[in-house]
C-alpha cells in the first residue's frame, strides 16, 4: 500500500480521502491555499503545507508547488481528487516523470479520453453506443445529405465541427428544411470559425442523463458498480443524482455495463471512471467519459457497500480490485442532494460565515461536508458546502429519507439552496422518476 498521501484538493472530497486512508493507515498531507488554513482536512491531516494564495492558478492549480510539497513531505501518491488538475494529462505525466504515483489514470490515457472524437472512436469499437451520426464532415452531395440523415432519423442536429458553446449548431425537424439548413450552417460556421466544414448528429429531444461507474485495476480487471441518473441539472451542473437509475430495462442496463467493461479493457484503464450517456426512448448514447471519482460516487457507494476511495488507493498502489464482478451486489436505492453556498432564487454565490450547522441524522442517511460551526466559506471557488445522501430499501423509502433529512439540514449565517432541494424532493414529476435533463430549468423559468 502507499505510504504517504498527498491530496491536491479541498473541500468535502479532500475530507473524504483523508478519511479513507485515515481508514487504511495512510500519513496524508494536505496541501492548501492561503484563503484554506481553516479546512477540516487541513486540521486532521498529519501534515499541511501552504502551496500559495487564494487563487486557485496559484495554488490548486499550480503544478511545481504541488510537486514540491510532495517532495519535502516524502509523499509517495498524489490524489486529485475532482475539478482542478484531476483529469489534466499533464498533471498526471508530470507526477509520475517526477517519481510519485498518480492515483487515477495514466496520461496517455485521460488525453485519449479528453479528446470527444478519440473517445467516441474508442467507444465504437468496443461495442459501446454512440450518438448516431454522419461519423465525420457531411459531404457536398445533397442526395448524400438526405440518405444520411434518413439513416439516422429525424429530428437531426447540423454542427459545425469547429463550434463550440453552444455556437454552430441548428436542429432540423424534416427532411424539407435540410439541405437549406446545412447551407446555413455552412455560411454562419465559415463566418464564426473560418471552417465550413460541418456534421450531422441525431438530435436527443428529451434526454436522460445516466452514467455507469466502473473501477479497473490496470491488471486485466474491470468491474462496473451500476449506474446513476443525474438528470436533474441547472446550465449543465448537476444538481441531486440517485442510484440506480429508474425505470431502465433490466436486460440494456447489464448489456451497456458490459460494453462499459469491455472499453476499460481495450484501453488500459487503471482506476475509477464514469461512463457518461445520454438516454432516450430505451436507447443509451456515449457522450464523454470522466477519468476520475465523480461528485455524486457517495450514492453508488450506498447501494453497493463497495468504498470507492479505497479501491482507488488499492489500484494505485499495484494491488488488484479487491472484488471481482460476480461479488458486486445491488441492494436498495440512493439520493444525493449537493448543497451550494448560493442564494436560491439568483444562484449568485454566498460566501462568509457560518454561524450555526446541525447536519441532519437518522438511519440511511450520510453527510459528506467539510463545514463547521464558524467555518468560513471563502468566495474563490466552487460553491459546494455539503452533500446529503439518503438510502433506503425503495426509491420511496430513499424518497422519504430525503424530505425528512433536508427539513432537518440548518446551515445560518449564508444562503443556500436547501429550499430549493426540499422542493425538488416534493415534486411529482420527479418523485414518479424519468424527468428530462431539461425538466430543472423548464421549472424554474416556469417560476
Amino acid at each position: 500500500m502507499l505510504e504517504k498521501v498527498l491530496i491536491a484538493n479541498r473541500g468535502e472530497i479532500a475530507l473524504r480521502i483523508l478519511r479513507a486512508c485515515k481508514e487504511l493507515d495512510i500519513p496524508t498531507v494536505a496541501v492548501h491555499s492561503s484563503a484554506d488554513t481553516e479546512l477540516m482536512h487541513v486540521r486532521l491531516a498529519d501534515e499541511a503545507i501552504c502551496i500559495g494564495p487564494a487563487g486557485s492558478s496559484q495554488s490548486y492549480l499550480n503544478v511545481p508547488a504541488i510537486i514540491s510539497a510532495a517532495e519535502v513531505s516524502n509523499a509517495d501518491g498524489i490524489h486529485p481528487g475532482y475539478g482542478f488538475l484531476a483529469e489534466n494529462a499533464d498533471f498526471a505525466e508530470q507526477v509520475e516523470k517526477s517519481g510519485f504515483t498518480f492515483i487515477g489514470p495514466r496520461a496517455d490515457t485521460i488525453r485519449l479520453m479528453g479528446d470527444k472524437v478519440s473517445a467516441i472512436a474508442a467507444m465504437k469499437a468496443a461495442g459501446v453506443p454512440t450518438v448516431p451520426g454522419s461519423d465525420g464532415p457531411l459531404p457536398d452531395d445533397p442526395d448524400e445529405i438526405v440518405a444520411i440523415a434518413r439513416k439516422v432519423g429525424f429530428p437531426v442536429i447540423i454542427k459545425a465541427a469547429a463550434g463550440g458553446g453552444g455556437r454552430g449548431m441548428r436542429v432540423v425537424h424534416n427532411e424539407a428544411a435540410l439541405l437549406n439548413s446545412v447551407q446555413v450552417t455552412k455560411s454562419e460556421a465559415g463566418a464564426a470559425f473560418g471552417s465550413e466544414v460541418v456534421y450531422l448528429e441525431k438530435f436527443l429531444q428529451k434526454p436522460r442523463h445516466v452514467e455507469i461507474q466502473i473501477i479497473a485495476d490496470g491488471q486485466g480487471n474491470a468491474i462496473h458498480l451500476g449506474d446513476r441518473d443525474c438528470s436533474l441539472q441547472r446550465r449543465h451542473q448537476k444538481v441531486i443524482e440517485e442510484a440506480p437509475a429508474p425505470d431502465i430495462d433490466p436486460h440494456l442496463r447489464e448489456q451497456v455495463a458490459e460494453a462499459c467493461i469491455k472499453a476499460c479493457l481495450d484501453i488500459d484503464y487503471r482506476g475509477a471512471g464514469t461512463f457518461e450517456f445520454l438516454y432516450e426512448d430505451g436507447g443509451f448514447y456515449f457522450i464523454e467519459m470522466n477519468t476520475r471519482i465523480q461528485v455524486e460516487h457517495p450514492v453508488t457507494e450506498m447501494i453497493t457497500g463497495i468504498d470507492i476511495v479505497h479501491e482507488q488507493l488499492r489500484v494505485a498502489s499495484g494491488l488488484p480490485l479487491s472484488v471481482t464482478q460476480e461479488q458486486v451486489r445491488f441492494r436498495g436505492h440512493a439520493i444525493e442532494c449537493r448543497i451550494n453556498a448560493e442564494d436560491p432564487h439568483t444562484f449568485m454565490p454566498s460566501p462568509g460565515t457560518i454561524s450555526t450547522y446541525h447536519p441532519p441524522g437518522g438511519p440511511g442517511i450520510r453527510v459528506d461536508s467539510h463545514i463547521y460551526d464558524n467555518y468560513t466559506v471563502p468566495p474563490f471557488y466552487d460553491s459546494l458546502i455539503a452533500k446529503v445522501i439518503s438510502y433506503g430499501e425503495t426509491r420511496d423509502s430513499a424518497m422519504a429519507r430525503m424530505r425528512q433529512a433536508l427539513d432537518e439540514l440548518i446551515v445560518q449565517g449564508i444562503r443556500t439552496n436547501t429550499a430549493l432541494h426540499r422542493d425538488l424532493v416534493r415534486d411529482a414529476a420527479f418523485q414518479a422518476g424519468g424527468v428530462s435533463i431539461h425538466y430543472l430549468e423548464s421549472k424554474l423559468e416556469d417560476h
